[in-house]
């Protein structure tokens, strides 16, 4: 694994590419705004006219999309992947997407020698500027082995999950578990309030109890007692995501069995009638379901 593509020069596209250059790798990389590409020129990443430019190039491409959509049209689109990639090509899927979809294009790129492993991301684009990022993997054994030093050059942890479509579907879950802990700590928040307790020092409390999570470890220090909101995620994706695994929940059967579940995803969908699409994710711990209030 010497030249690396990467499909996808936004925020977290951008840093991962940047992680790989500084890890010793020729780093190719495609988007299609000019603006996103013409940053990566500057730091010195060579840019392709395409996709298939880089699926012919790369011994790995990595892909940086914001969804199974716009995943499929990359590889199978007829200047995609699957009709350009070279027979021994990996193919690292970052993106939080479909497991469905990710098993189906597996077993399409495998049809002509590619391989895929799916590795959604934690960290935001300053884990993935820093190469801090975590990782869940889906993939077999073999195919992650032949990645390792690739995944290494992005990442700070990284744990092989399953198969195919199990890293894609651990992170549904963990994205589901986030959306459902920022739901109960904005109420948890305004209940401190209206005891006449501060909000900073319930924290602290939580932090050292058995009621802690990342949103009351890290997401309210960094970006929601400061209002910051500034995270670099937005309502849009986590929005996405909680659909995704209000979908995978329909689809196993579990939906029925999971009333919280099917209650966190009530919430976030409401929450697009008064907080933006564009708003930093964080923005959900202010939202009170008009009529509530």
């Amino acid at each position: 694994m010497k030249i690396i593509g990467v499909v996808g020069l936004g925020n977290m596209g951008r840093g991962m590419a940047l992680s790989l250059q500084r890890g010793g790798f020729t780093v190719l990389g495609f988007d299609p705004s000019p603006a996103a590409a013409r940053a990566l020129a500057d730091a010195g990443i060579g840019l392709r006219a395409s996709v298939a430019d880089l699926a012919r190039e790369a011994d790995a491409l990595v892909l940086s999309l914001p969804t199974s959509q716009v995943v499929e049209a990359v590889v199978n689109g007829a200047d995609g992947i699957a009709a350009n990639g070279r027979e021994g090509l990996v193919v690292i899927d970052t993106s939080t997407a479909d497991p469905a979809s990710t098993r189906a294009l597996a077993a399409t790129l495998r049809e002509t020698g590619i391989a895929l492993v799916d590795a959604p991301v934690s960290g935001g684009p300053k884990g993935a500027l820093n190469g801090a990022l975590t990782m869940v993997l889906g993939g077999s054994v073999e195919d992650v082995a032949r990645v390792e030093p690739v995944l290494a050059a992005m990442s700070a942890k990284r744990v092989h999950i399953g198969d195919v479509g199990a890293g894609h579907v651990t992170k549904l879950i963990n994205n589901l578990m986030c959306a459902a802990h920022l739901v109960v700590a904005g109420e948890a928040m305004r209940l401190a309030e209206a005891a006449g307790v501060a909000p900073a020092q319930v924290l602290e409390g939580l932090n050292a109890g058995s009621g802690r999570s990342g949103v009351t470890q890290t997401h309210y220090p960094t970006w929601i007692l400061n209002n910051a909101f500034d995270s670099g995620f937005t309502m849009k994706l986590m929005r996405k995501d909680v659909r995704l695994a209000m979908a995978l929940a329909q689809q196993t059967g579990t939906l029925a069995t999971g009333p919280l579940s099917a209650e966190v995803g009530r919430l976030w969908a409401a929450s697009a009638a008064t907080v933006g699409d564009d708003e930093d994710f964080n923005r959900i711990v202010q939202f009170i379901e008009p009529g509530r209030a």
